[in-house]
């Protein structure tokens, strides 16, 4: 089974608009909500795959029920915990001639939410794939994805960790799985703007130096490099497409690539391969 963590997920509100002014009034051509979060985003491309995933986290407020109930409606188990106070983010997504996103801080959680988190996570067994995504909410230690990881150690639990900076780095000593920083997360790990293939490389064998055993950077428009568990380097070419929202892409890159592994272990040239094409049809609007 696969199981996904977000921590801090939100109902996105999307308003596609002709133009936007500042100071105006400005009226959308149209309006959609859905769920959001990094592991959610997970969670939904290989349900549409046809990969049983878990989805766990926190919600909280009639937002969080409205949340809980739109992952439900993707064939996602959504198994998260309802916080006693608060309300579940909403982020506001607007679309004109150019992306403005204005996010919520959502509710904050507390040590016995993160205890009960922690009880679902101790289910976990040898086989699961367990996913770390995305950012930290409020009344979360910095170091809970090392935490989770190190409560998990010796289980045979295949870790993934898609987090930006420390969240990532002091997952290392753990050994996950799969990491996959973009390019410019990747550039930020080390202080440094890798622009060759030959210096992205360079950075992704450091990463698997400090402990990780496969390597997934996504480079938007310039393709996807992995390096593998056994030191084999696989590029990727961009697909031509015409972008539509590029918010989630790297999320179903992530997806593709556990998907494809599903189906055929340990073949890392084809789960880049479809992972490149899962996370190009998600920017095309798929």
């Amino acid at each position: 089974m696969i199981y996904t963590v977000t921590l801090n997920p939100s109902l996105d509100y999307t308003m596609r608009l002709s133009s936007l002014t500042a100071g105006e009034v400005n009226r959308s051509a149209s309006e959609e909500v859905t769920a959001g979060g990094k592991g959610i985003n997970v969670s939904a491309t290989l349900a549409g795959l046809g990969v049983r995933s878990r989805a766990l986290g926190f919600v909280a407020g009639f937002t969080g029920q409205e949340l809980a109930r739109l992952v439900g409606e993707t064939g996602v188990e959504a198994d998260f915990i309802e916080l006693s106070e608060g309300a579940t983010r909403i982020n506001v997504k607007l679309k004109a001639a150019e992306e403005t996103d204005i996010n919520g801080s959502g509710a904050e959680i507390n040590e016995e939410a993160l205890a009960r988190l922690f009880e679902r996570l101790d289910a976990l067994k040898s086989g699961d794939t367990l996913v770390l995504a995305g950012s930290v909410p409020r009344g979360v230690p910095r170091d809970i994805y090392e935490r989770i990881l190190a409560r998990l150690d010796g289980k045979g639990v295949r870790a993934v960790v898609d987090a930006e900076r420390e969240l990532l780095l002091n997952t290392l000593k753990h050994k996950p799985f799969l990491i996959k920083p973009n390019l410019r997360e990747l550039g930020e790990l080390f202080g440094e703007k890798p622009a060759t293939l030959d210096e992205i490389a360079a950075l992704a064998r450091r990463l698997r130096e400090m402990g990780a055993q496969n390597v997934l950077v996504s480079m938007a428009g310039d393709g996807a490099l992995l390096l593998d568990e056994r030191g084999e380097l696989h590029f990727q070419k961009a697909l031509k497409i015409t972008l539509v929202n590029s918010v989630g892409a790297g999320d179903a890159m992530v997806a593709g690539f556990l998907a494809a592994l599903e189906k055929r272990p340990g073949d890392y040239e084809y789960a880049l391969s479809f992972a490149n094409e899962t996370g190009a049809a998600k920017a095309a609007g798929g």
